[in-house]
């Protein structure tokens, strides 16, 4: 018999069945497990570059004295900037490339553009936000239906500061399309205090222990003597008339300008034996 005839030894013949293909695909499953691994590997470093770019984007805007608004809307963007390179390089990594699914991206646009259409419009509102600017972090702004401090403008929402520390997250397309109430634009702002007298009161006694009221307000919780307070009767109903008095404070003293105000009137009304009546 010939050496070519003869029966293939056990250790030069190929294996059958499932153990012998597992066997053959050992280096398919080496090759993948590295890919995965690596692409994992840029995934994982590239959140973590990100985050320590965003903050030291932030560290250096603020030495800089730059606006806090934009400032921590760039360091967002280029966190994301470098997120989205690390994705399109991972994709690379298992010969992915993104010009190859392009075709296939465009025929899906508008599927695509309809399941994203609300992460898309509140990256459209929140440019449009930066664009217009009608409120930066730190204003103090009621948006929403929501009031508190502006803590951050990001891409996707716009994080508040409420009175009571809560953190109140509300996505720019809400905002984009509500009303706008900005508490803090001008630097002057009007405490108004509204007063029910009974009607038997004597107008000028109500008068003058309302603006001897303003006076002191002024004086003690650093109100504005220009523009001048005010003290105009705003109604009457049925056994009862009612005063309006205004006073003009600081924005940042507003709330204790109002708080003393109610002190003080309610001291001056009680010395000029004027009583106060519930409408």
């Amino acid at each position: 018999m010939l050496a070519a005839d003869a029966p293939a030894s056990a250790e030069t013949a190929p294996r059958s069945g499932p153990l012998g293909r597992f066997h053959l695909d050992w280096d398919t499953v080496a090759v993948w497990g590295f890919k995965v691994g690596f692409a994992l590997l840029i995934l994982v470093g590239a959140w973590v570059f990100s985050g320590w770019v965003r903050g030291a984007l932030k560290r250096g805007t603020s030495k800089a004295h730059f606006d806090p608004t934009l400032s921590a809307f760039f360091a967002n963007l280029a966190k994301w900037a470098i997120l989205t390179v690390a994705v399109v390089t991972a994709l690379e990594v298992f010969n992915i490339q993104p010009a190859s699914f392009a075709a296939v991206i465009a025929a899906l646009g508008l599927a695509i553009g309809l399941a994203f259409q609300g992460t898309l419009s509140n990256i459209a509102s929140g440019v449009l936000l930066l664009i217009f600017r009608p409120f930066k972090v730190g204003d103090s702004v009621v948006i929403a239906g929501q009031a508190g401090t502006v803590n951050e403008i990001d891409l996707f929402t716009t994080a508040l500061d409420t009175a009571d520390g809560r953190r109140v997250i509300v996505p720019n397309a809400q905002i984009a399309g509500a009303v706008i109430d900005n508490q803090s634009h001008h630097p002057r702002r009007r405490a108004e205090v509204l007063i029910n007298v009974v009607a038997s009161a004597p107008t000028e006694t109500v008068r003058q222990a309302l603006l001897t009221a303003t006076r002191e307000a002024i004086e003690s919780a650093g109100g504005l003597e220009i523009p001048p307070p005010e003290v105009v009767m705003n109604d009457f109903g049925r056994g009862s008339v009612q005063w309006a008095v205004r006073v003009w404070a600081p924005r940042e003293r507003l709330g204790m300008v109002r708080t003393q105000l109610l002190e003080t009137t309610k001291r001056e009304l009680d010395s000029s034996g004027v009583r106060l009546s519930v409408r």
